[in-house]
């Protein structure tokens, strides 16, 4: 991982956590103390965070997060363009797709809209965006709205049967040799009880969130069928993963 991917993947873990201690980025990216002190130290000079004691905290939010209105504010846009665009071009006519949140998952909504593909969803601003426009074959679980993370979640076990895709398309925080990481538990628990319901699972994730650690393991590398990320990622993980078993594509 390059130190511009450290720097941005350390602003993306900001905007979860808000704080972050030295020992945290020691732990997240196995580097040693003097490069955590001394990515917080340039960070904070360019004004992207604030520099504390024993760690760093994230800055006021200043910007606007993306919505469906303006995607092209998401991070890494080009390169979740090219990941979407990968992912759609593996489903065939007549498919179905498990599509769970995030800015990469919406553009992959984008993709398919308008072809012959059935897509699951419990992504509210995917499933409004495709029913606006009209987009056939739309299947929305149900469950209580979290605004936090704008998805329905179901009480425990309810929608674990009641639906099923040929593909699974999915993202975290983080992705080793050991498998892919999500920050938020809720999301993961939601998403890991449709895993035995779906044919293959693709993970769709940045390239700068390749060899990253981050929050609790969704699942293990072996169940990882497909993974489309950005040319850029870590060669010795891309390496290690395929000789895993798993088909690495890369944008």
């Amino acid at each position: 991982m390059t130190e511009a991917q450290r720097h941005s993947t350390i602003l993306e873990l900001l905007q979860q956590k808000r704080y972050l201690t030295i020992a945290d980025l020691i732990e997240a990216f196995e580097i040693s103390p003097a490069t955590a002190r001394r990515d917080i130290t340039k960070l904070s000079e360019s004004g992207r965070l604030r520099k504390v004691r024993n760690g760093a905290e994230s800055l006021p939010q200043k910007k606007s997060f993306w919505s469906p209105f303006n995607i092209h504010l998401a991070s890494n846009h080009d390169e979740k363009v090219r990941i979407a665009q990968a992912a759609a071009s593996l489903i065939s006519p007549g498919e179905s797709a498990v599509i769970n949140c995030g800015s990469t998952a919406f553009l992959l909504g984008q993709e398919l809209c308008g072809q012959d593909v059935q897509v699951i969803t419990n992504y509210f601003p995917l499933a409004n965006y495709l029913i606006e426009q009209e987009h056939d074959g739309v299947v929305i679980i149900g469950g209580q709205y979290n605004k936090s993370q704008s998805i329905t979640l179901a009480p425990q076990d309810e929608i674990s049967s009641l639906y099923a895709g040929h593909w699974m398309f999915t993202s975290g925080k983080g992705l080793t040799v050991d498998g892919l990481y999500k920050m938020d538990m809720l999301t993961a628990m939601a998403e890991q009880k449709m895993l035995d319901h779906v044919g293959k699972l693709v993970v769709l994730t940045d390239s700068n969130k390749i060899g990253q650690r981050a929050g609790m393991l969704f699942c293990h590398a072996q169940r990882i069928d497909v993974l489309i990320t950005g040319s850029e990622a870590d060669p010795k993980i891309i390496r290690e993963l395929r000789e895993q078993g798993t088909e690495v594509i890369l944008v």
